[in-house]
């Protein structure tokens, strides 16, 4: 998550976005657009979502959805209702799930995890500033005309 974002409540858009981009289940198709993730998770959940639904939950235009599209979000992407939540419990179970998603992708495994929790503070330290730069440096690139 966006280092912009630390020490304040993540917003549910960016908190679902994420989800969308990050944890699409293995084996399904990617989806194009709004209208193929409220299709994908209606039919993985039976919940009926509409794309109106996801369009306005995934630019905030919505931020207080019915506990059954949070249930059915939550089911879709495994990952348990207090990932939504807007308090720091919340932030904190996104932060897990997004670790958790890391292991076992672009060389993160759980060896590489085990040498970090080795490290000393020093150790950990340097190699998270290091994170946060080369993550300013990527959307700098991302970014027109950076």
């Amino acid at each position: 998550m966006a280092d912009e974002q630390v020490g304040a409540t993540r917003s549910l858009a960016s908190k679902i976005e994420w989800l969308i981009q990050n944890r699409w289940p293995a084996g399904s198709r990617p989806p194009r657009n709004n209208v193929d993730v409220a299709a994908a998770i209606s039919e993985a959940t039976g919940e009926e979502l509409s794309s109106t639904t996801i369009w306005k939950l995934r630019t905030g235009r919505s931020d207080n959805p019915q506990l059954k599209t949070l249930k059915a979000l939550s089911t879709f992407f495994g990952v348990p209702i207090g990932y939504f939540g807007d308090d720091e419990e919340g932030d904190e179970t996104a932060d897990q799930i997004a670790a958790s998603s890391l292991v076992g992708k672009s060389g993160l495994n759980r060896e590489a995890l085990r040498a970090l929790v080795e490290m000393s503070d020093g150790g950990r330290q340097l190699v998270a500033d290091f994170i946060i730069s080369a993550a300013r440096l990527e959307r700098g690139r991302s970014k027109p005309g950076g």
